[in-house]
């Protein structure tokens, strides 16, 4: 069958903004929804006590309503909003990129199914300096001089 269709660049474009603008128009709306999304992709700041991070499932179920409600944004590649975990009701911004996502629940009803991957994370600032200062073989000969 070749590559997956699913995971090409231009569905990830695709479904992203249809994630978006629906999450945009829910917001605007007042209406509450629900997102399963991918934790391993999200962040929470500040980071969750352990004790609470563990026991999410790896595609965990968060209610966006009330405050955490009030609280949602749409930004261009990600839905951020503030929340309450735990028994102590710890605060936390939770950011999840639009394409972890995998469902958008409004009552009963998935809206949405996402069966795109999230894009994989970009390395680190400084392996990206270091893997543009070696793409040039001119740098690569004075980093081995250097270590002779």
């Amino acid at each position: 069958m070749g590559t997956d269709p699913f995971q090409s660049p231009r569905y990830r474009e695709i479904i992203t903004e249809h994630i978006r603008r629906t999450l945009g128009f829910l917001l605007g709306e007042g209406i509450e929804f629900a997102v399963a999304a991918e934790v391993e992709h999200c962040t929470f700041s500040p980071e969750l006590p352990s004790d609470i991070r563990d026991r999410f499932a790896p595609t965990s179920l968060f209610v966006l309503s009330g405050y955490t409600f009030e609280s949602a944004v749409v930004e261009e590649k990600a839905l951020r909003f503030e929340a309450g975990f735990g028994e102590e009701n710890f605060g936390s911004v939770v950011s999840i990129p639009l394409l972890a996502i995998k469902q958008v629940i409004v009552g009963e009803y998935p809206i949405i199914i996402n069966v795109a991957e999230p894009e994989p994370p970009l390395p680190p600032e400084s392996e990206r300096s270091m893997e543009a200062l070696l793409s040039n073989p001119e740098n690569r000969k004075l980093l081995k001089k250097k270590r002779k």
